[in-house]
């Protein structure tokens, strides 16, 4: 749960408060969820607070499916909600809703096109892609996302006929999973070449349950797998994602909010790491908002992101924060 009042207890003037952000990953619901209500308005509210967000990208969440209709074209009412907030965006200051990527069931296999056709219709010029979630987990202390999907959803043959589907209609897949099933997504971008592929969150280092308390391993794996998928000229990453709580993140459990600094005590090395092998052009910097608010401050995040990224060039740094994100979702 992102509770406002105690992230507000740390504020931090906004480094370089001119330079231009595309915010590649935040969601949105127009009902209570574990993360709160997230509306147009706590964007607005997140996003003007001081750093310099021009534009947005909402990522699947799961907000308002359809609530008739055949099952596999439920996703599409996500795909209507947004467009309509986006549209509102359009017409107020601040930065725009600019693309939408939604869900739709790749394991359809060539099925899954109706469903995507359906979501290019429904979301006014906006829509990416899609994100099928593969994160999930044996133990009940690590949170599957949903719909509980299978540790192999990735390799399933259908799954695979559905990606490709995708990749020909020139959408994007965001791949969220574990640290210990890069392997499954690192066999995916290898399988659709020519699919586009996001993976989320610097790979998934998951800091609980039996992963709780090993981070120097866990960050040592998940080095290792993303090391592969950067040898798949088909892959970029999200960098972010460092807030969530199933990543060992406690700081939820502390007087104040963390600080920038304290971000980078933890995340620092990874993430400058993951920059360097893959390269800026295929990395873009993410507030994953608001479930990063579970532990960290929106602002406090892209300080972080700023001072990580201070020796890099103006036109690296373009690209971290902007450039990347325009090219892989056609801004």
């Amino acid at each position: 749960m992102m509770r406002r009042e105690w992230l507000e207890l740390r504020t931090e003037e906004a480094i370089e408060p001119d330079l231009e952000i595309v915010d590649p990953h935040h969601h949105m619901w127009d009902y209570e969820t574990v993360y709160g209500r997230y509306e147009v308005d706590d964007l607005r509210r997140d996003t003007s607070a001081g750093h310099h967000i021009v534009e947005t990208v909402f990522i699947d969440c799961g907000a308002n499916y359809l609530e008739n209709g055949p099952d596999h074209l439920r996703p599409v009412g996500e795909s209507i909600y947004v467009a309509r907030r986006a549209e509102e965006t359009d017409r107020t200051p601040g930065a725009k809703i600019a693309a939408i990527v939604s869900r739709a069931d790749l394991t359809l296999g060539a099925g899954v096109r109706e469903v995507l056709e359906a979501h290019v219709d429904a979301a006014g010029g906006r829509f990416r892609g899609i994100r099928h979630s593969g994160a999930s987990s044996d133990e009940s202390a690590i949170p599957a996302s949903r719909p509980q999907p299978p540790l192999d959803l990735y390799s399933q043959p259908e799954f695979r006929r559905g990606a490709t589907v995708l990749a020909d209609l020139g959408l994007s897949f965001e791949a969220w999973q574990y640290h210990y099933q890069l392997d499954e997504t690192l066999a995916l971008a290898r399988a659709v070449p020519n699919l586009t592929m996001i993976v989320n969150h610097l790979g998934g280092p998951v800091g609980v349950g039996r992963y709780e308390g090993r981070r120097d391993e866990v960050f040592a794996a998940t080095r290792s797998g993303l090391a592969e998928l950067a040898a798949c000229d088909n892959v970029v990453l999200k960098v972010g994602g460092v807030g969530m709580a199933r990543y060992g993140m406690t700081w939820h459990h502390d007087a104040l909010p963390p600080s920038s600094d304290d971000v980078l005590e933890i995340w620092g090395e990874l993430i400058d790491w993951s920059i360097q092998t893959f390269g800026p052009s295929r990395c873009m910097f993410e507030s994953n908002y608001p479930v990063d608010g579970e532990t960290c401050g929106y602002g406090v995040l892209w300080n972080a992101f700023k001072k990580v990224s201070a020796g890099y060039s103006v036109s690296e740094r373009a690209d971290l924060f902007a450039g990347t994100a325009r090219r892989v979702y056609r801004l």
